[in-house]
């Protein structure tokens, strides 16, 4: 299995912190790493390839570009990366490996991979898995319940798993949600993100147009889902617990 981050821009960042979304439960990666790209004016600096990708290319504000994308900010010192489609399994420990080479290679302060939670009644808590203890400590202190047992998977299952193998800082934070994609559950988690690292972006649009993000997204979802037989639902992940 290959995959490739390719550069299209060069970009000065000095210790950056690095967040990821992937697709997963409720779609919470995607929502809120896409929208905190756009709202920070981030910089299309490259994408992941990979011939184990689905052959699709996503359209945004009239150019051709790849589903799944890497965007810098030089002011806030910021990497955020996503993908539009799932990631098939068979490239998933790949992947993770590729992502952690590139903050090895930028010398990242820190991994953020943001996701959900599958419940049937959500509460409002934010939770989390940190890579290292020190890390665990610093999520408590900003008010994250850390989760004792339990499961994940996907790219950011095993990428948790693969930084604390190494002891690189990283953390998963997540939010509970009972909706295929759930916008307003985004912005709960972003709020939290935000405020952490002092980003200026306000959720309230991701709230009031939450419709028409969901929309938005289930329309590529489904074309997506149309083109890419491999192509498996939220609901196949496992709950947390």
């Amino acid at each position: 299995m290959h995959v490739e981050i390719k550069e299209i821009e060069p970009v000065k960042l000095k210790n950056p912190v690095i967040i990821e979304g992937f697709p997963g439960i409720g779609m919470i990666g995607t929502i809120s790493s896409s929208f905190l790209a756009e709202k920070l004016d981030m910089k299309l600096i490259g994408y992941f390839s990979s011939p184990h990708f689905p052959p699709i290319a996503a359209i945004h504000d009239f150019k051709p570009v790849s589903p799944a994308r890497i965007y810098a900010s030089e002011k806030h010192n910021l990497i955020v990366l996503f993908s539009e489609f799932v990631i098939p399994a068979n490239i998933v420990f790949t992947l993770t490996e590729a992502i952690t080479d590139y903050a090895r290679k930028n010398k990242a302060a820190m991994i953020y991979s943001l996701a959900g939670v599958a419940s049937g009644t959500p509460d409002d808590k934010i939770y989390g898995i940190a890579s290292t203890a020190e890390i665990g400590e610093k999520l408590k202190k900003e008010g994250i319940e850390l989760i004792k047992e339990g499961a994940t998977q996907g790219v950011s299952g095993v990428l948790i798993a693969e930084c604390a193998a190494e002891k690189f800082p990283a953390a998963n934070l997540m939010v509970q949600t009972a909706n295929p994609l759930d916008p307003k559950a985004a912005a709960r988690l972003l709020d939290k993100v935000t405020t952490m690292l002092s980003l200026p972006v306000k959720t309230q649009e991701l709230i009031g147009e939450g419709d028409k993000i969901e929309g938005r997204i289930k329309d590529a979802m489904e074309k997506m889902r149309s083109m890419h037989q491999d192509y498996k639902t939220m609901e196949e992940n496992p709950m947390y617990s």
